[in-house]
């Protein structure tokens, strides 16, 4: 996806998932944050609370001790924009009872 405005489908999103667990996990979370919003704004609440439940197990793996340890890399993902910040506490925080 070469144009970062436009609104990526869930579909483009999951293929971009699959490529960056391969080859860049935080890459990938930051994406299962973004699928888990597109999801949930779609009013799929169970595809939402997987793409939660996905992010939050590959948090797990990531240190969180300082602010530069959990800061985004990107603004956005496929037009879903990125808090500043993700950790397990951001993201329990942005989906409530779907975490």
């Amino acid at each position: 996806m070469t144009n970062p405005t436009r609104v990526a489908s869930v579909a483009e999103l999951e293929s971009i998932f699959q490529q960056e667990l391969a080859t860049d996990r935080w890459a990938a979370t930051e994406t299962a944050f973004a699928l888990a919003v597109r999801s949930r704004d779609t009013g799929d609440w169970e595809k939402s609370r997987e793409w939660v439940a996905q992010c939050l197990q590959l948090l797990e793996g990531f240190p969180d001790e300082t602010e530069e340890q959990v800061a985004t890399k990107r603004a956005s993902v496929g037009g879903v924009p990125l808090p500043n910040y993700l950790h397990e506490g951001v993201v329990r925080d942005r989906f409530g009872e779907l975490a």
